[in-house]
């Protein structure tokens, strides 16, 4: 339908058949089908056309007002559009579980701005998987595995839990030398049903039994709990990194491996899987990718 306005714009314009095929580099019996075909499907003559002249009738003349307007608007989207693959601006939409995005990811985003002013960013941090399409999110910072092919799954971070404590609590309540020793500790959960246990892996993953345990359903809040002397956590090590440093906890069991889930996990940026992906969202995962470094797994 747009080219039959792109041509019919143009006869009315240059006043010639002739004239606007020269302008498509098209045959004039090209321009001339395709009028006689945007006639027929509105049901209506538009020009009134002898071998020497050629006009616009009533009807023709007011959908001419229209059709300059529908083109001139689709091609201003379309330099719109353009101007968005040329250049990162816009709104990128990110959502991000609320433990890996305040702690890694927020910090991050002022200087990200003041590189890419153009972008405006929304944030929503919270723990329910959302869906890119229904959402419109650009990107989704997520754990675990991509179950939908059409994402594109790039790993931001290994999770590389560890099991931690402060020093007060342990000093209290006794180092665990064994992980059957944890049986005599508070163990805090993570409520997340995928986080929810804890499995040995060496040699092969083995389901543990926690006697004594509490939950709690965000990353954040198993921080807290630990850094008030609340007890053991399986924790991703990104989580309480600076914590580790700085000796507000210290490792547990540092000589096992231990999981929330039968194989090691990652926290991935998710985008829809499209033959050209917008510049907001390169530069927002290759700026990731400089400030995080490449993914090390423990």
């Amino acid at each position: 339908m747009i080219s039959k306005l792109r041509y019919f714009n143009s006869v009315v314009e240059t006043g010639s058949i002739s004239l606007a095929s020269q302008h498509f580099d098209v045959q004039p019996s090209s321009v001339s089908r395709q009028l006689a075909a945007l006639e027929k499907e509105l049901g209506v003559r538009l020009l009134n056309r002898t071998t020497r002249n050629l006009g616009l009738t009533e009807a023709g003349s007011r959908f001419y007002q229209y059709s300059q307007r529908i083109v001139a608007e689709l091609d201003e989207a379309q330099r719109a559009v353009n101007d968005l693959q040329q250049a990162p601006r816009g709104c990128l939409r990110l959502s991000m579980t609320v433990g890996f995005g305040e702690t890694v990811v927020l910090p991050l985003l002022p200087a990200f701005s003041c590189r890419y002013p153009e972008i405006e960013l929304q944030l929503e941090l919270t723990e329910r998987v959302v869906d890119l399409v229904q959402e419109n999110i650009d990107i989704a910072i997520r754990s675990g595995q991509l179950p939908d092919s059409s994402l594109v799954a790039k790993r931001l971070q290994y999770n590389n839990f560890i099991l931690c404590a402060s020093p007060q609590y342990l000093q209290r309540r006794g180092h665990p030398g064994r992980l059957s020793d944890l049986s005599g500790h508070l163990c805090i959960r993570y409520g997340y049903s995928g986080w929810r246990d804890w499995y040995s892996l060496d040699p092969e993953p083995k389901r543990m039994q926690l006697d004594s345990e509490m939950t709690v359903d965000t990353v954040n809040g198993q921080r807290q709990l630990l850094l008030n002397h609340g007890g053991v956590a399986l924790i991703p090590h990104w989580a309480v990194r600076e914590d580790l440093s700085q000796g507000r906890l210290v490792e547990v069991l540092p000589n096992h491996r231990i999981s929330p889930t039968e194989a090691p996990s990652s926290t991935y940026a998710l985008y829809l899987k499209r033959e050209f992906v917008a510049p907001k969202i390169r530069v927002f995962l290759d700026y990731l990718s400089e400030q995080l470094g490449t993914p090390v797994a423990r």
